[in-house]
This record gives structure tokens, C-alpha cells and sequence, in this order.
């Protein structure tokens, strides 16, 4: 049965479900920053996505170990993880291969999910272990939804928002069709030499989602008109995605990806796929993305 782990440094608080090691509340003050799910627009939170990000061609790729068949975003968010170490500002979550695991994803891993508060906002650590005999190869990426309007701008509608970033830039992104896939060829300049992307229901219509490439200082502010909101911090991630459900769905997903979506320049084998982190047996490493409530 899974379990919620509340933690908190008595600013900010988390609370995260052992299934999937998801995400299930960011406050700040008392105040619920973070997507609480709705049937209506969309039930989860903030989904742990590994092995993969976003979809395969046909929910399919072959690999040095055989076929590999994962649906979007892959199993992490579909199991219960183990809680390994708690305190009262943190826990660890593990997730290992399994026989069900290697029938989708023919390797051997161990992913621990470590969230922890500290100085006024919440870090995710992914921490993956090669556990087998073979190469491991794997893309993750962290989904956390926040509300729109965020506690302090009630009155603000989704287009009072933006995106804020640390200097000005442009912006090229994708295009992205209904199956998921990515097309690198056919692009959409979102920004040009701007530091602010502001958000609306109609640019989702358009694009889907919104792949930022190379972000500078790898950091973003989602800002409304009274300044409340949410800072994302990601260094090591070389893709943001930013997506909202529907022309009415009061949030936005702001997404820290290592690797991305099945592109039509790419093969279907596994070990190709854009941004695919491969570790040697024995080998981890470590992803940590932070948000702070504003």
C-alpha cells in the first residue's frame, strides 16, 4: 500500500506519495502551490519520468538487450517505490528492476528519488545505479504542475503569467505532433532577445508543448502580476518542457528534462535517442532540480 511522506523546514512543506514517488503538494506558508489534479483537465501532479521522456514511435525501440516497449514518460510513475531513509526534511524513495520492469525495459537499475526542504525551497534528486552486467542506458526528466493563478494572485487569469528568465534570449522550439514525436526540422521562435515568455492558453492550442532548448543558467521563473509564483532551478538539464492540458486548465507544467521525445531525425534504437544518459555497470549518477515558492 502506498504511503505519503510529509516533509518540511517550517516554511516549506512537501508531501510526496510513494507511488510514483510523486510530487503531491508544495506549500509555502500553508499556501498549495503545486497542481492538485483534477479528472476535468488532468489527475496527476507531478510524475517522476524515466526511463524515458515523453514517447517512443509507436510506444516502441529495439535496444542492445531487446525490444524495449514503454509507454509516455515510462514506469517509474506505475510502481510504488520503497521510502529507504526519512527525516524530518527529507526522504529517499528506491525503485529496482524487476521481472515486470525488464519485460518492458530489458535492463537492470535502481532509481532512489530523494526530495528534500532547505533555505525556502524543495530539490528533486534522481539518483540512478546500473545494477546489471551491461551498459544502462535512460533519459529522466522531473513534471511538476503548479497552479495558475499561484496563493497571492486570485484575482490573475493564466495570461497575466510568464515564463522569466535570468537574461534575454531567443528562443527556437519544435514542433511537436498528436502522437508526441518531435520534429526538429519545423521550428517556432517563441522569443527574440526577450527575457519573458508570457503564457497563454492559445499558445499551448498552437504547439502543444513547449521545448525549450538550452535555457540559460538553466533557471526560470514562473511569475504573475503580483510576483507570486514559482522559480525552477535545473542545471544539468538541457531541456524544459512547458505544457498545460487544455484552453481553460488553470496550470502550467514547468518540466526539467534530461533527453526528450522520439524525434523524426532519430532511429528507433534506444541507445540513440536524443540526451540518452548511458552508465557503465556499477555506475550512478545524480540529477537535482529545485523549486522555490514565491
Amino acid at each position: 500500500m502506498s504511503e505519503i511522506v510529509s516533509i518540511s523546514d517550517g516554511t516549506v512543506g512537501a508531501r510526496i506519495d510513494s507511488m510514483g514517488a510523486q510530487l503531491m503538494s508544495l506549500t509555502l506558508g500553508g499556501a498549495e502551490y503545486l497542481w492538485q489534479g483534477d479528472e476535468r483537465f488532468w489527475p496527476r501532479r507531478a510524475p517522476v519520468l524515466f526511463p524515458i521522456v515523453g514517447c517512443l514511435r509507436n510506444d516502441h525501440a529495439k535496444s542492445a538487450q531487446g525490444p524495449v516497449s514503454l509507454k509516455r514518460h515510462g514506469i517509474a510513475r506505475l510502481y510504488d517505490h520503497a521510502v529507504v531513509e526519512r527525516g524530518e526534511s527529507h526522504v529517499t524513495f528506491e525503485l529496482s528492476s524487476t521481472d515486470e520492469t525488464r519485460a518492458a525495459y530489458p535492463f537492470d537499475f535502481r532509481l532512489n528519488m530523494t526530495y528534500a526542504v532547505a533555505d525556502g525551497a524543495l530539490s528533486q534528486t534522481f539518483a540512478v545505479t546500473n545494477t546489471g552486467s551491461v551498459d544502462l542506458p535512460f533519459t529522466l526528466g522531473g513534471h511538476p504542475a503548479f497552479n495558475v493563478p499561484a496563493p497571492g494572485d486570485e484575482g490573475a487569469s493564466f495570461s497575466d503569467y510568464a515564463l522569466v528568465f535570468p537574461e534575454r534570449w531567443t528562443a527556437v522550439v519544435p514542433t511537436i505532433d498528436e502522437a508526441g514525436l518531435h520534429d526538429f526540422s519545423v521550428t517556432h521562435e517563441v522569443m527574440r532577445d526577450a527575457d519573458r515568455l508570457p503564457l497563454s492558453h492559445e499558445l499551448f492550442e498552437r504547439l502543444l508543448t513547449v521545448v525549450l532548448v538550452d535555457v540559460p543558467g538553466r533557471s526560470v521563473r514562473l511569475e504573475g502580476p503580483a510576483g507570486h509564483g514559482v522559480e525552477v532551478s535545473f542545471d544539468g538539464f538541457d531541456y524544459l518542457g512547458v505544457w498545460t492540458a487544455s484552453v481553460d486548465a488553470p496550470f502550467v507544467a514547468i518540466e526539467p528534462w534530461v533527453g526528450c521525445a522520439t524525434a523524426y531525425d532519430e532511429s528507433d534504437v534506444f541507445e540513440e535517442k536524443r540526451g540518452t544518459i548511458t552508465l557503465a555497470p556499477g555506475e550512478s549518477c545524480e540529477k537535482t532540480f529545485s523549486m522555490r515558492p514565491l
